[in-house]
């Protein structure tokens, strides 16, 4: 699998953008998925609801499905939270795994850029920023792509795009589809 992360400050539209670019990439003919790493503790189970009783009861893990979809939902309850290359296993093969968060990970990213903001560029801290979709022209020459441009973005998450075996230092440019 290939993966590319989205890698911003909060406000800077990365949700947005992976709204509108999952559609693009989808008519391109590939699958994907994402990985979203949430700094808060979050729940996506409801209290009253059988599997939040299970949850909560003390099961390491609860399987909820139906003919439309199932969830996996694993409790920590004090274990070490996993990191990316854990979870990249976990998944289901297929052409393109987005990343949002995880910005301290050595994998290829995209800075998502808002002057709006206010807040400073991430790269050229983050050498493992290869390009940026931004509304202003990104320091240091770095490939880019207008923020509303979501073909362009399109085309270089799929260049920059990295196995999801790959190594620091080891990841090359890909050729465009």
């Amino acid at each position: 699998m290939r993966v590319i992360g989205l890698s911003g400050w909060s406000g800077a539209g990365k949700t947005t953008l992976l709204a509108a670019l999952i559609p693009w990439l989808r008519a391109q003919g590939l699958t994907v998925s994402t990985i979203k790493h949430a700094h808060h503790g979050f729940d996506v189970d409801k209290p009253g609801k059988d599997s939040h009783t299970h949850r909560e009861a003390g099961a390491s893990q609860v399987l909820v499905a139906s003919s439309r979809r199932w969830a996996l939902m694993t409790e920590l309850r004090g274990g070490p939270e996993p990191v990316l290359a854990e979870l990249l296993a976990r998944l289901d093969p297929v052409d393109l795994v987005i990343v949002e968060g995880f910005k301290r990970d050595s994998h290829p990213k995209i800075e998502v850029h808002r002057a709006a903001n206010g807040k400073p560029w991430i790269h050229p801290e983050d050498p493992a920023i290869c390009a940026v979709a931004s509304d202003v022209p990104p320091p240091a020459g770095l490939p880019h792509a207008a923020l509303d441009d979501i073909p362009a973005i399109g085309m270089l998450a799929l260049r920059y795009a990295g196995s999801s075996l790959d190594r620091p230092g080891q990841r090359q440019p890909r050729e465009e589809p």
